[in-house]
């Protein structure tokens, strides 16, 4: 692949493009596609040409771009991610209507969560969590359960990082956190007020996928003080294990006990 007199190659210099967009830009002109990304602007108009033509983007009627539903297309043939969220939006539907705030999906992705799914309502409470938006591991509940449920060297690995504080509730001591993660592998689930935002509190649960291993978080954000995790733990579990069991995962229940044996 050619590289630019940078040294950067084709292939990098698209991802710088494609990834100037985001929520605040989901239209540029190529002018501001060029500041954006840190490309030269010939650079930027001769790419974007390319992209256009392939339909990997799109040209607005203002002369503006976006990112082309070719690209959508592309990219949604082969990834986990479909299989996963299409296993887990009838589950999340059920513990949204429950709930009446935001229901979340998470994985771990690049020692950040990616948010892949996302349900709300107006009754919701506003948070930072977004489709395809990312979230630090120890700012989230569902990023300290990603992280309760991973292999002791990457814990170790995260752990050996500053980790920055957000709030006054953030956990950012190696000793602390391992003992909270120790925690949420006991019992469960997280349930963390104010790890990012002072306002809200997140609960969330792990899923897991045919291996046994956990594949995502599947998570609530409330109001604090308005956890009632007594009453959304369970919710949250019941739909965990539904989206689990729909991955291939055959884990028994703790505790669960079969009382039939075939007979009537």
């Amino acid at each position: 692949m050619a590289n630019s007199s940078s040294g950067e190659s084709v292939i990098r210099r698209v991802v710088r493009l494609v990834g100037a967009f985001d929520d605040s830009h989901r239209t540029m002109s190529v002018a501001a596609l060029a500041r954006r990304s840190g490309l030269p602007p010939s650079t930027t108009y001769r790419l974007v040409d390319e992209l256009l033509a392939e339909g990997l983007l799109e040209r607005e009627p203002h002369s503006e771009v976006r990112i082309g539903t070719r690209l959508w297309e592309l990219v949604s043939r082969s990834s986990r991610m479909v299989g996963l969220r299409e296993a887990a939006l009838p589950f999340m539907e059920d513990v949204q209507s429950v709930v009446q705030h935001s229901t979340t999906l998470g994985i771990l992705d690049s020692d950040e969560v990616l948010y892949i799914e996302r349900l709300g309502s107006r009754d919701s409470m506003v948070d930072i969590t977004k489709v395809a938006g990312r979230l630090p591991i120890h700012g989230t509940s569902s990023g300290l359960v990603l992280l309760a449920y991973s292999s002791a060297p990457y814990q170790d690995r995260f752990l050996a990082r500053r980790l920055e504080k957000f709030t006054d509730a953030t956990l950012t001591d190696p000793d602390e956190l391992r003992r909270h993660l120790a925690g949420i592998r006991s019992q469960g689930f997280a349930s963390m007020p104010g790890l990012i935002v002072p306002g809200s509190s997140g609960i969330a649960v792990p899923v897991f996928g045919r291996t046994n291993s956990v594949v995502a978080a599947l998570s609530v954000v409330v109001p604090r003080n308005e956890e009632n995790a007594a009453a959304r733990v369970p919710v949250l579990m019941t739909a965990a294990r539904g989206i689990s069991r729909s991955l291939g995962w055959r884990g028994e229940l703790k505790g669960a006990l079969r009382q039939s044996n075939g007979n009537f």
